[in-house]
């Protein structure tokens, strides 16, 4: 019945060319560079933080597998080192939060205090941990109001299995990996040579055939932003690579990590004039942008206008479709939330915990121009039934 079922959807596909403007090539079992769906750039990108973390444990494999099915266009991580130098996803610099760390007996005594951006934080670190180390343990949903069901089932990734998640997608996803914490790392991780950690990653980019500046043939290829909350990263990065980067900017009361500056210094006209020569964007916190007063947004700054007219891009985090964290504006509704940042405030693209909610809203609202998008789908799909009918 296999064989009659394989033919039988052949034809079918046959049929499809025939009828059809040529497509994309289909995804091959073999070495081939061959085309897959593009990457959409005619709307705001869909940026899965920390993969699908709203629904699975943040960083994990299934969480940023989840997302690039529920339509990401980028799967983002936080980068960061274990005591022997390997880069892994993992956003916190100690292990605590969202780990099973403290069922873990033959680790007892491996917390340390350190001073992480002027503050003591007490814990257990990444970089007191060697990989295979770090393998052993098991991620936990970081909120406790989001499902708890897969608590203890995924292990913490490397940098490059994070990426071959992508590479290994059935259509171009891009990857969105932020330089964390770099002062910390490079302060308590080694490397030969008196390497960085920037070159680490870079380098580890590379490799997998990252490069090219924005939206050029090998940028589309590939897609990739480099996004940092340290300016001085970024700059040191720009001279290791061409790719697309994005300046993070944090709370208003947060001085950057590595040369101290304040909000109000590194958004001010002179310094994006400055930083713009070396980042293609900025990636504020949404509440910077348009501050709330008693949980209601007021007038929102400039910062957005400031930015598009020096061609950076905007990029604000996080989006997420609880209650606790929707402004009264938005009446509980996350759909508005959006509506708003993608069409009043014109933003390029949104870090969002859920990206299931965020594909549907532009799908709704800004849907592909043509049916290829749906045709070329449909040519995936029939692939996908001939390599599981082969199966059986």
């Amino acid at each position: 019945m296999a064989s009659a079922g394989v033919t039988f959807v052949l034809l079918l596909l046959v049929s499809i060319c025939s009828a059809a403007r040529v497509l994309n090539t289909l995804p091959s079992d073999g070495n081939q560079n061959l085309k897959k769906r593009p990457l959409q750039t005619f709307r705001p990108y869909n940026i899965a933080h920390r993969g699908a973390n709203g629904e699975l444990p943040e960083e994990s494999g299934p969480a940023y597998e989840r997302a690039i099915k529920e339509g990401a266009d980028f799967i983002e991580s936080d980068i960061i080192a274990s005591k022997d130098g390997f880069l892994i996803c993992f956003h916190d610099l100690t292990l605590d939060a969202v780990t099973n760390i403290a069922n873990h007996k033959e680790f007892a005594g491996r917390n340390r205090t350190y001073v992480v951006q002027g503050q003591n934080v007490t814990g257990f670190f990444t970089v007191d941990f060697t990989l295979e180390e770090l393998k052993t343990l098991r991620l936990n949903q970081r909120y406790p109001f989001r499902d708890q069901q897969y608590n203890g089932r995924y292990h913490i990734i490397t940098f490059d299995e994070f990426i071959m998640i992508a590479l290994n997608a059935s259509r171009v996803v891009g990857i969105y990996p932020e330089i964390k914490n770099p002062v910390f790392i490079n302060q308590h991780v080694k490397w030969p040579d008196g390497q960085r950690v920037e070159d680490v990653f870079v380098r580890t980019l590379v490799k997998h055939g990252y490069r090219g500046a924005y939206l050029t043939d090998s940028w589309l290829k590939q897609p990739c932003f480099i996004q940092s909350f340290a300016p001085t990263s970024l700059i040191y990065a720009s001279k290791l690579t061409d790719l697309p980067k994005i300046f993070l900017i944090d709370d208003v009361n947060v001085p950057t990590q590595d040369t101290n500056q304040t909000y109000a210094e590194i958004t001010s006209n002179k310094y994006l004039n400055y930083i713009k020569d070396y980042v293609d964007g900025i990636g504020p916190w949404k509440d910077t942008i348009d501050p709330p007063v008693n949980n209601y947004l007021q007038e929102p700054t400039d910062l957005i206008s400031r930015a598009h007219a020096r061609n950076l891009q905007v990029h604000p985090y996080t989006y997420r479709n609880e209650n606790q964290f929707l402004h009264f504006n938005f009446s509980q509704d996350p759909y508005l939330e959006y509506d708003y940042w993608i069409n009043k405030m014109g933003v390029d693209g949104l870090f969002t915990d859920f990206t299931g909610s965020l594909h549907r809203y532009q799908d709704w609202t800004n849907p592909f121009p043509s049916d290829s998008q749906g045709t070329e789908e449909l040519m995936y799909q029939i692939y996908y039934m001939i390599s599981k009918m082969k199966q059986h």
